[in-house]
């Protein structure tokens, strides 16, 4: 009888992907941090000049949501309890993983003085462990990407009268979206200077723990 247990290799490696998507996350978010200060070192251009814009056009305005985030009190408050929140989910796969694999290479040192009873007996329990490390894994990211989504909700929507004062305010007839729709435009034209000092003024701090997404349909 062929055994049909995955290799220690193959559970090693298997486990260490597991934790991929957690840490491809945390990249990407690294990385649109840096985003701007690594493509002028990597090209090693001085700094273009300012450009030079043409009166602001009365009625049109703009807001950047994402900058708003970013800039906030609130939004950096946020952005720094992701990070915590990741930390807590990688270490707490970190450990298992080391664990499965200490147990996988144990079993495997043994493993050619085994019956193939025994090899199905004892490294059963590892290929369990694995699948459910895979299953945990990809739980977490589901959390840690719904915790962020309902707490980007939370701050948009105390933003949005405030997007609506200044809109009136400022006599804004359109309002353009400045998360990429919008090339360039006169900074006299940008709601989101406003807005955020009065987001900052309202709400400075938010507190969240990871959240569990209702099951898939």
């Amino acid at each position: 009888m062929t055994s049909k247990l995955i290799g220690t290799s193959q559970l090693i490696g298997g486990a260490a992907a597991a934790l991929l998507l957690l840490s491809a996350t945390q990249a990407f978010a690294q990385a649109a941090a840096h985003k701007t200060a690594s493509t002028a070192a990597a090209s090693g251009a001085a700094a273009p000049a300012p450009i030079t814009f043409g009166a602001p056009i009365p009625g049109m305005c703009v807001f950047s949501n994402d900058a708003a985030m970013g800039q906030s009190a609130v939004g950096k408050a946020a952005a720094t309890r992701m990070q915590q929140i990741r930390a807590q989910i990688s270490a707490e796969l970190s450990g298992e993983q080391t664990s499965l694999q200490d147990d996988a290479k144990a079993f495997e040192a043994k493993r050619a003085s085994l019956t193939q009873e025994q090899i199905a007996a004892q490294g059963q329990p590892l290929q369990e462990r694995y699948q459910a490390l895979q299953q945990k894994a990809t739980q977490r990211q589901r959390e840690l990407e719904y915790t962020g989504q309902h707490v980007r909700v939370r701050i948009a929507q105390a933003m949005e009268p405030l997007v609506r004062s200044v809109f009136e305010q400022r006599h804004c007839s359109i309002l353009l979206n400045g998360d990429g729709a919008v090339m360039a435009e006169n900074p006299a034209m940008d709601l989101t200077p406003d807005v955020v000092a009065r987001l900052n003024e309202k709400m400075s701090t938010i507190t969240f723990d990871r959240e569990t997404p209702p099951p898939q349909q």
